[in-house]
């Protein structure tokens, strides 16, 4: 309880200070090209008592919390192979590392005909992009635990499952979960990219179609809609990783 009141007084003050900056910044251009922070704060308030803002919100959600799934399911296990199995890590590590420079975002029109106009081709992106990060990070994380602790379990007589289970994994988890909070805002700015074409569902939507009628309190909810879901996203992988990583918190509790 403490600490979720710690974390609304966080979020409340950062509020707080980009209202003040926001406010100051529409007071500079005149609120013509930036709306005040309180009309899009109504704006947004007036939205969210409709149910086609509440139809957005929701198709943009499913398709990032998907696709975030979709890529811890795949890129975390493959990650921790590569990391612990060298023969593994030798074919496939040339295949990530000269892929992941390529910027993904433009494979789009090539999902799009392979996959369809749907959520599939979308998802598919949001989750090849964040994938590539958790499976670095993971990989990297895996190969940088020290032999010694591999050698304690095995001297005691461990097996592969009790080196999977008290070493792989302990080690592999934080690395996993920061590549995936991490993940969040890069979701979200590719969930707007990817719904700003054909498609007329998602919160990208809302903003672009939005833009192009000038309707810019309506555009600023759709954003302000995307940054409220950003923070949940991330808050959601901040809790998945204290319930599955609580060791690494146990001195903050002391």
């Amino acid at each position: 309880m403490v600490g979720m009141c710690r974390c609304c007084l966080r979020y409340g003050l950062v509020v707080l200070v980009m209202g003040i900056l926001w406010k100051l910044a529409a007071l500079a251009l005149g609120g013509v090209i930036l709306p005040y922070p309180e009309d899009a704060l109504f704006a947004l308030v007036q939205a969210m008592g409709t149910q086609l803002f509440w139809e957005h919100f929701l198709v943009s959600g499913y398709r990032a919390v998907t696709a975030m799934i979709l890529a811890w399911g795949v890129a975390f296990p493959l990650g921790l192979i590569m990391g612990s199995v060298t023969g593994v890590d030798a074919v496939l590590a040339p295949f990530v590392f000269l892929t992941y420079p390529v910027p993904k975002i433009v494979l789009l029109p090539i999902f799009l005909l392979l996959l369809g106009l749907g959520d599939t081709s979308k998802i598919a992106m949001i989750a090849l992009i964040l994938g590539y990060q958790i499976l670095v990070t993971t990989r990297d994380g895996v190969r940088s635990i020290h032999p010694k602790y591999f050698d304690s379990v095995r001297s005691l007589g461990g097996t592969n499952m009790d080196v999977l289970r008290e070493v792989l994994l302990p080690a592999s988890l934080p690395h996993g979960f920061t590549a995936l909070r991490l993940g969040t805002g890069v979701s979200v700015a590719v969930l707007f990219f990817v719904e700003s074409f054909a498609t007329t569902r998602g919160l990208g939507y809302m903003i672009m179609d939005a833009w192009g009628a000038m309707d810019y309190l309506t555009m600023f909810s759709g954003i302000l809609g995307m940054s409220i879901m950003g923070a949940a996203l991330y808050e959601i992988a901040n809790i998945l990783e204290r319930k599955a990583c609580k060791w690494m918190f146990l001195r903050a509790k002391e």
